[in-house]
């Protein structure tokens, strides 16, 4: 099942629709790099070459199967 969430990124409304399990692991990740939501968001939208909500995905998959130093 997935949830649509609303958020201002870059000065706009957008809202985005993601299963539960990666909205509260992208909530996780602000809150583990210390930045709001809606500015992780921003970094994620800036550098996606897809949707929002595949990007999002892609990116904590990506931070979860990284290699930790």
């Amino acid at each position: 099942m997935t949830g649509k969430h609303s958020l201002t990124i870059a000065g706009h409304a957008t809202s985005l629709t993601v299963e539960p399990i990666f909205w509260e692991a992208l909530k996780a990740a602000a809150e583990t790099e210390n930045k709001p939501l809606a500015a992780l968001v921003a970094e994620i939208d800036e550098a996606r070459t897809t949707n929002l909500s595949s990007a999002i995905r892609v990116w904590l998959y990506e931070r979860a199967t990284a290699p930790r130093h």
